[in-house]
């Protein structure tokens, strides 16, 4: 496969490139009693987020519990989620596993009306990094022009192939979802500079990856309080750091509690706040845990109460 020395423009790329500098919101996916996809349910979810300022919505994440999803429900998420939008924001849509099934679902992303896709970094053990490139090349073509949004959670392949990735014609940028800035710094410097950074670790990593070039952040708080997570990306994107690090130490419970057991209860933190919030999104699917432990759930509770976000 020949990789061009730069990425090409797309449709969509320039408002999609500016919202990117924002924050990604990433979507918890709504289940009902009977295990089914809920959507209707992030209705109130996403219209707070969309008020309070939330620049792109992003459904089948990895809060979105991507990886327990069928392909079916994954397109029926991008294609409702995209309807609940309405068009107030930029949608990101997440693809992924098998070629053939991101492929099936950037063309679904494409029919929806999504403004471009996010490509989860293939799990395989086997992936080589030229594999990965001839990935992203197909999906590429799948979404007919649709921007990419690469999702790196493993920067083992080394910057030169992080390059080659990022000059596939319509790559646009990055979340960068390493706890690596340095890592991130090389890579920046060996790619195109009108690649976007995306800092994919949410609010507590912002700071780190903004200093070496990242804009934007990736957001789970977004789903119950989006005015603290646009709070700390005003603070950042006005260069002030300590009022940034202050508001992330007032969410640092919240993260506390996602962080454990090998980050299992991720999103069993954010659907657990949820529902203490009156906003019932259903459990999470096995792999992760579910509900939260009382000690969890009492630091959670810690967490709601102390910032006002609940009474008791």
């Amino acid at each position: 496969m020949t990789l061009q020395s730069t990425p090409q423009a797309a449709p969509h790329a320039a408002p999609l490139k500016d919202a990117l500098t924002g924050i990604s919101g990433i979507l918890v996916t709504p289940f009902d009693a009977e295990d089914r996809i809920a959507p209707a349910n992030l209705a109130p979810i996403i219209d707070r987020a969309l008020g309070a300022g939330m620049h792109i919505p992003v459904v089948n994440g990895n809060t979105g519990e991507f990886y327990s999803l069928t392909v079916d429900e994954a397109e029926a998420m991008c294609a409702e989620v995209t309807q609940l939008v309405a068009g107030r924001a930029p949608v990101l849509a997440g693809v992924g596993r098998s070629v053939k099934d991101a492929c099936r679902l950037a063309r679904a992303a494409k029919a929806a009306g999504a403004a471009g896709l996010m490509v989860h970094q293939p799990p395989d053990p086997f992936a080589a990094p030229r594999g990965v490139a001839d990935y992203l090349a197909r999906v590429a073509e799948a979404g007919d022009g649709l921007p990419l949004m690469l999702y790196l959670r493993n920067d083992a392949m080394g910057t030169r192939a992080i390059a080659d990735l990022c000059a596939i014609p319509g790559v646009i940028g990055v979340k960068w979802a390493t706890p690596n800035p340095l890592k991130l710094a090389e890579a920046i410097a060996a790619c195109d500079p009108g690649i976007i950074w995306v800092g994919g670790l949410a609010e507590v990593w912002a700071p780190a990856l903004y200093a070496v070039g990242a804009r934007g952040f990736t957001s789970g708080l977004i789903n119950l309080w989006p005015e603290r997570s646009l709070a700390i990306h005003a603070a950042l994107e006005a260069g002030d750091f300590a009022t940034a690090r202050s508001l992330i130490a007032g969410m640092a419970a919240f993260e506390e509690v996602r962080a454990q057991e090998l980050n299992g209860t991720n999103v069993t933190g954010v659907k657990a706040a949820l529902q203490a919030l009156g906003h019932d999104c259903g459990p999470t699917r096995p792999p992760a845990a579910w509900p939260l432990t009382p000690a969890q759930a009492e630091i959670m509770r810690g967490f709601l109460v102390s910032n006002g976000l609940r009474a008791n």
